[in-house]
Formats: C-alpha cells, structure tokens, sequence
C-alpha cells in the first residue's frame, strides 16, 4: 500500500519577528523542519511532500534530499489549502500521513501508529489533552464517536471549553482524501480552506473517523514565537539529560546542559554546568567536562579531563582527543587536531590541524598550526608556528623529545631534529639539528649614557 507524508512548512510565522522562514529557526542545533523530516525517516514513505510558501527557496534549500518533493503554496489560504498543493502528486490510493514542519518533536512511533491505524480504511486524528487549549482546533464528539473538528475562531463558547484539542496531524485514505480536499470550501471567519472540515466530511461518507492520543502534550506542541521556542528547546533538553541520566552520566545541572546534536557517553561521565554539545561528540569512559565548555565534532578518549571553559571544534573534521589527555581551562582545539595519550594542551593553547603524540605538551600561551609534533614534546610558553606565507599552509615537524623555549617563532617549513633544543626568543627560519641547542636570536648590547625620553614641561 502506497504512503505519501505531506508535511506542511508555507507559513510566515509573523510572531517570531523574523526575516527567517519559521521551519527553519533552529531546536536543538537543527532546524524545526529538519525534526520532522527525521522523525518519518523510518516509515519509508513512497512520496515525501513539503508544502512550501514564505521564504520557499531557502526552505527548500535547507532540508533538500533524495526522494522529497516540493509544492508550493501561494499565497497561503489555510491549512487545507495546503494540502490542495499536493493533490496533483498523492497517488490513488494508499494512506496519507500530514504533519506539521513547526511541530517538531513527533516521536517516529507515533507516526508509524498512525499510519497503521488508518490502513487506507480510517481517518486517524492526532489528540492532546489540554490544561488550555486555545488556538487548538477542539474534538467534537458523539460519545466516542469524532464527529467534526471546530477551529478557535469559529468555536462557541462551549465548545472553546472542551480540553481534547487537534494537534493538526492526521492520517487518511488517499483516495477519499483527494475527495475531500476537492470539495472544501471557505466559507468560515478567516476566509480560508480548513483541512479539519475533512472530518466532517469522512462523518457525512461513512469514513470511520478515530482519536489517536498523543503521549504528551511536548511531542505536540508548535512553534510560533521565539517564547515558544525557547520553551521547546528546554523541555528537549530536559529530556536529552533524563535520558543521559538514566545511562549513568553525571550531570551538575541537567538544565544547564545544551545538546545540539548526537552526544555518546561512556560510563563514569561527568559534566559540569553550561556545557554546549554540536555535532557528534563522543565521551569516553571517565571523562570530565568542566563547566562553560562548547565541544563539537570530537572524540574524547577515556581518562581525559577537559577543564573549564575549553573550546573544541571539529567542523566536521573531528578533533580527536587521547586516553588521560588533559585540555584547558581556555584551550582552544580546531579542526584537524588529533592529540594522543597523555597530551597536555593548557591555558590559552590553540592547536589547528596538528597531530600531538603520546605525552606531548604545550601548557600556555601557544599556537600549533599545520604540525606534527612528537613524543615527549615541550613546547614553551608563547611560542607559534608561523605556518602561513601569505599564499600557503606549511607544515612544521617537531620530533621526539625536542625542547622548544619560551617566545619562539618556527617558520614553516621546518623540522626540528629529535632531542633537539630551542632557545628562548629564538625565530628559526631552518632546520635545528638533533640533539643540539639552537639559538636565533639577536645578541643583547647595552647602551650607555643612554636616557629614556622625559615630557617638557609646559610653561
């Protein structure tokens, strides 16, 4: 049996007072649009249809991929008005499931639920029981029979006290769908095409018409002011750290944790408060997350600390971090970075595209660009790479066991031979030899006689 998933994203949302297109601010590091897409990712549908509107180029742009069709809907004359848009790509037949791109969090099982439930044969509405459920468009009912579904607008007043809302989301035989969606009409107080008129319509064809409740008020909730979202944003949060939680991950404050992305945590974890996660990061076991950290795109092996306000990220060339490894406070690791075992990167220490091996330190104040840097490394305070010429990236190769003072510049390329030394101060333009002491810096000279300039003084 065919499945097409219409999910519609046209709207302004004028209350979030922006030039961005509503489905694309952004929930938990991906945009609202993007959760849905992901959640319905399992069912296999034969045809994905966004209904796109405000902003329909970016939109479409943004979550574009294989086997998703774009409709557009202009200008936009309500929610089944939307749906009309894809009338001209549903199949036949089949069941089609119709979401919304600004509820992002629906749970995969529920729309798999749905889909089931409707079996091409039944109408299956998605519910909510509601503390207040103004602007839901609220469940009429004869007994346990859904009978019709009334919006905020046109509701009484006793309808408007009825708490089971319409979450929007429904699912329908395809054949009796393109009916339906054929013969609505806008005849209402906005003027515009209701799907939820559809029910009324399955009650008048004999369609049976089923309530489905959702297993929480979260998985339902839209989005359509930044106060919305960012209420969205923690109950999610809340939920990444309860789950984190049950796993065995320690957590100083699980509402002070931000996960944007997919965060994998070993046993023993500990995370201090104000912690951002991005991208894909991987905790090994023991690790500790001091506070005020922001990780994206890394591997963190077991043992390693990473100390306060630490900044990695990878940009989707992981950072990789080895076993007892030891980062910060104010370290910053970049893409390309990849330190072994043992590897000591301290305050105010920034490494870029540069591979440290097992026991290798840099404690203060340093930059490591495009090197390769070896065992046992010392690698002094103030000291840089200088890896750019204007026009080129070069490497710097530091062998093992080589002792770099404090206040140098390496200029790339250039290798420093394995035990080798470097004196403080020194800008070394050629390779230093193993073993040797290297010194490049100008000799000291005193000058005598010589006075430091005094003001005049004014008369």
């Amino acid at each position: 049996m065919a499945l097409d998933i219409v999910v519609m994203a046209a709207g302004k949302g004028t209350r979030m007072k922006s030039a961005r297109p509503k489905v694309l601010h952004r929930l938990a590091g991906r945009a609202l649009l993007q959760h849905v897409l992901d959640a319905v990712q399992g069912l296999s549908a034969d045809r994905l249809i966004v209904v796109t509107g405000h902003g329909a180029a970016e939109v479409e742009a943004a979550v574009a991929g294989e086997g998703r069709v774009f409709v557009r809907q202009e200008p936009q004359r309500g929610t089944g008005h939307a749906v009309q848009q894809a009338l001209p790509v549903l199949h036949e037949e089949g069941t089609t499931l119709i979401l919304n791109g600004d509820t992002p969090l629906i749970e995969p099982a529920t729309a798999r639920a749905l889909v089931e439930a409707s079996g091409g044969e039944r109408l299956v509405l998605l519910t909510v029981q509601l503390a207040d459920p103004t602007g839901y468009g609220r469940i009429l009912r004869e007994g346990e029979a859904v009978r019709a579904i009334v919006e905020q607008k046109d509701a009484t007043p006793e309808q408007r006290a009825i708490r089971e809302g319409y979450t929007g989301v429904m699912a329908a035989p395809t054949a009796a769908l393109r009916r339906w969606l054929a013969a609505l009409t806008c005849d209402n107080a906005q003027n515009e095409y209701y799907l939820t008129d559809v029910v009324a319509m399955a009650v008048a064809h004999g369609v049976p018409v089923v309530a489905r409740a959702a297993t929480s008020e979260t998985e339902v909730l839209g989005v359509n002011s930044p106060a919305q979202l960012a209420d969205l944003e923690r109950r999610l949060q809340r939920r990444t750290a309860e789950r984190l939680m049950a796993e065995g991950v320690r957590l100083a404050d699980p509402a002070r944790l931000d996960v944007r992305g997919s965060l994998e945590c070993g046993t023993d974890v500990d995370i201090d408060v104000n912690c951002v996660f991005e991208g894909r990061v991987v905790l090994g076991d023991g690790v500790s997350i001091g506070a005020n950290c922001v990780i994206r795109d890394a591997q963190i092996d077991a043992g390693a600390i990473v100390h306060p306000f630490t900044h990695i990220d990878g940009d989707g060339r992981p950072v990789r971090v080895g076993a007892d490894a030891r980062i910060g406070p104010f370290a910053r690791l970049r893409p390309g970075a990849q330190l072994a075992a043992e590897v000591h990167i301290g305050n105010f220490v920034e490494v870029k595209n540069s591979t440290l091996a097992r026991g290798a330190k840099a404690n203060h104040l340093a930059y490591l660009g495009d090197a390769t840097v070896g065992e046992r490394v010392n690698y002094g305070a103030g000291s840089i790479t200088a890896n750019y010429d204007g026009a080129n990236k070069h490497r710097t190769v530091i062998e093992n066991d080589v002792h770099v003072g404090s206040n140098c510049v390496l200029i790339a390329p250039i290798t420093l031979g394995a035990g080798a030394t470097i004196g403080g101060g020194s800008t070394l333009g050629r390779d230093a030899p193993a073993g040797q002491l290297t010194v490049a810096r100008p000799k000291a000279i005193t000058v005598q006689g010589w006075k430091r300039p005094a003001k005049q003084k004014k008369d």
